[in-house]
């Protein structure tokens, strides 16, 4: 059976797959492991899908069930060595106690995610075991779509009667993880997939030493959900560290937008939420998310059934509510009984009724003279489409489409009201060359109002995805290979005598030739001249003059 090594699919005699379009071709370099490699004699290695400063994730066939799965392998970047070709990882003496603490840490925690079976937004865990001088776990692998992705095909943003089914799971995950003193800390939209069911699965696993800045590790934290306190040199997180990251995918998923960063919200702690989007949301949500996004920690919300308390229902109608069946149940006459000593059948009806009627006008009340959250959201006015409605004459959101990051970032900055971040998925594009801005969003043209902060999500060209082979012949070597590396090519020499080309040029490509078309990343090879081939000496005569 020959497999792809892209997505662990048959490809027969095929090199690049008809599938996935990976080219089996190609090597995979240290400090990953070798394609086809076998661990535990039973799981075959491909390519690398993910990793982080203390992991990498590759996908994989396991041989005894027939199943793709996923291996995570514990690299725990500067702490070892890997030449290619090789298993085993070095580690330095130096180097020797720290690695096999963090190790102990990283088997702990994926033994703990495995007990928690129960969970449906945790990824399951079939086996965790030790070899190379390095620990594996086995995860489940399903057919996923990005939390990202599911989000923009919901018109940008979910309602929260979608939201809600989605985000209690989740939360519940969580909960049971922080009981047994552990934590995910790195919960975005990145790190969050929906399956075939609409359920929510939660990826990026990684222990607390990953997840906060001071460890041995290098850490990986996401901009706008990650925490105040992650950004500080080994401060302790805790469940109110996870209630800001839940909180700022929930944010995300119901805005659109991730909160500013963490850093950015130090300067100013308000979120951008448009007035339509505070409009269509039930108020307590709004206040809950607004809770969970503090930026002080003892002004955040504390744990997590405080947190879906005040997801679920509003506390002002809930203690009204309480207080009305209360008092009505303390004062039922007589004259509401029937014959039996019970309560007529209207009176249910009745009681029913008069409990909705004063919920909804206290609640109309609370929100028209309180507002609970003037102070913790900027209301981005929109214009409306409708024909009554007025044209915006005042300033509006430049267009930054065309332009490159660097421009768009130092044209924001003379202008104090903007903030610009860049979306963290990059797109291929055609029209736009790399590093230049495809698609903005508020886009242009929205209003800007005098007051306030915004925020501008850019998402940025990676260029075609389809590269041309430049020209090579007697360039030399090192030159070449920066042309090819700037193209995004992955660049292998052969080396050969040559007459025509001097020593450390290039001859040529192997197997193209200059104008060829390629994917993005593919791997190159180019023939590099060893000079001319020396001359082998002749040996002097033997015979008689």
């Amino acid at each position: 059976m020959s497999l792809c090594m892209g997505c662990m699919r048959e490809i027969g005699d095929n090199v690049i797959c008809p599938r996935c379009k990976f080219d089996n071709s190609t090597e995979q370099n240290s400090p990953f492991l070798p394609y086809n490699t076998l661990l535990h004699g039973r799981y075959i290695v491909g390519s690398v899908i993910e990793t982080n400063g203390e992991s990498s994730r590759y996908i994989s066939f396991d041989k005894q069930t027939g199943d793709v799965v996923i291996v995570c392998e514990f690299l725990p970047m500067g702490l070892f060595e890997r030449d290619n070709g090789e298993l085993n990882l070095t580690v330095k003496y130096e180097n020797e106690d720290v690695f096999r603490k963090l190790m102990t840490d990283y088997i702990s925690y994926f033994r703990t995610i495995a007990e928690l079976k129960d969970f449906s937004a945790l990824i399951r865990i079939h086996n965790i075991f030790q070899e190379n001088n390095t620990a594996y776990v086995i995860e489940e692998n399903q057919d996923l779509i990005p939390f990202r992705e599911y989000v923009e095909r919901s018109n940008g943003h979910l309602e929260w009667d979608i939201a809600r089914p989605l985000f209690m799971p989740v939360i519940s995950a969580l909960e049971a993880l922080h009981r047994r003193g552990l934590g995910h800390y790195a919960i975005s939209p990145k790190n969050m997939y929906v399956t075939a069911y609409g359920k929510i699965k939660i990826a990026g696993l990684a222990t607390a030493n990953e997840r906060k800045r001071g460890t041995p590790l290098k850490s990986q934290l996401f901009s706008g959900c990650a925490a105040p306190e992650q950004y500080e040199n080994n401060f302790p997180l805790d469940s109110i560290t996870e209630i800001y990251g839940i909180s700022a995918t929930l944010f995300y998923a119901l805005t659109g937008n991730l909160p500013a960063s963490a850093k950015d919200r130090f300067k100013d702690s308000r979120l951008l939420m448009s007035t339509s989007t505070v409009k269509r949301l039930p108020p307590h949500v709004v206040t809950a998310i607004a809770n969970g996004l503090q930026v002080k920690r003892e002004n955040r919300i504390t744990d997590f059934d405080d947190l879906r308390s005040q997801l679920s229902v509003s506390h002002t109608a809930q203690a009204i509510q309480e207080e009305i069946s209360r008092t009505a149940n303390m004062n039922v006459n007589k004259s509401n009984l029937n014959g039996n000593g019970n309560l007529s059948h209207k009176m249910p009806i009745i009681l029913t009724a008069i409990i909705t009627v004063i919920i909804l006008g206290v609640a109309g009340v609370f929100l028209v003279i309180q507002n609970p959250f003037k102070d913790l959201f900027h209301h981005q006015n929109e214009i409306e489409t409708s024909a009554a409605t007025e044209k915006w004459t005042g300033e509006t959101i430049p267009n930054y489409v065309g332009k490159s990051l660097k421009e768009a970032k130092t044209d924001a900055e003379e202008n104090e009201e903007l903030s610009i971040y860049l979306d963290t998925v990059e797109s291929f594009s055609d029209e736009y060359e790399e590093g230049v801005i495809i698609d903005q969003s508020p886009k242009a043209g929205s209003p800007l109002t005098a007051s306030g902060d915004y925020s501008i999500s850019v998402k940025v060209s990676k260029g075609s995805q389809m590269r041309k082979l430049p020209k090579v012949e007697k360039k030399s070597v090192n030159s070449v290979a920066k042309a090819l590396a700037k193209n995004s090519f992955v660049v292998n020499a052969e080396y050969q005598y040559s007459k025509k080309v001097d020593k450390d040029d290039v001859i040529g490509y192997k197997d193209n030739k200059p104008g060829d078309k390629l994917e993005y990343g593919s791997t190159v090879t180019i023939i590099v001249s060893k000079g001319e081939e020396p001359t082998t000496p002749t040996a002097p005569s033997t015979k008689p003059q």
